[in-house]
């Protein structure tokens, strides 16, 4: 199973960023999926997630502002990050629970940086 995750950027406070997972090996139809981040020097959060392939979750921290979606057809995860906060900068991951846990290596990532 490979994750790619792309569309993260430079914005500034109160912008917008669209980041898709491209999964490969693996249908996420009826996956529980999710989106992880990580800060500089912080553990890795999980900030959003499918249960299931269809009940959604978010961090306190992001309700409201982010939405996680996904392409069944092409295996690809969203997340759409509305209100940009500088806290929200650092690494974003994608990955597929298996027992409750996310399974798979994670991939690169893709780097989110929100100035003030």
């Amino acid at each position: 199973v490979q994750l790619q995750a792309s569309g993260g950027g430079s914005v500034q406070t109160g912008g917008s960023l669209r980041l898709a997972c491209a999964v490969s090996g693996i249908r996420i139809g009826a996956a529980s999926t999710g989106w992880w981040r990580q800060a500089p020097g912080k553990q890795r959060e999980l900030v959003a997630s499918i249960i299931n392939g269809v009940n959604t979750n978010y961090a306190d921290s992001v309700k409201g502002r982010f939405t996680i979606s996904k392409d069944n057809a092409e295996d690809i995860l969203y997340l759409q990050m509305n209100s940009l906060k500088p806290e929200d900068t650092g690494a974003y991951y994608c990955n597929v629970f298996v027992g409750g846990r996310p399974w798979f290596a994670w991939g690169q990532g893709t780097q989110v940086t929100v100035s003030s």
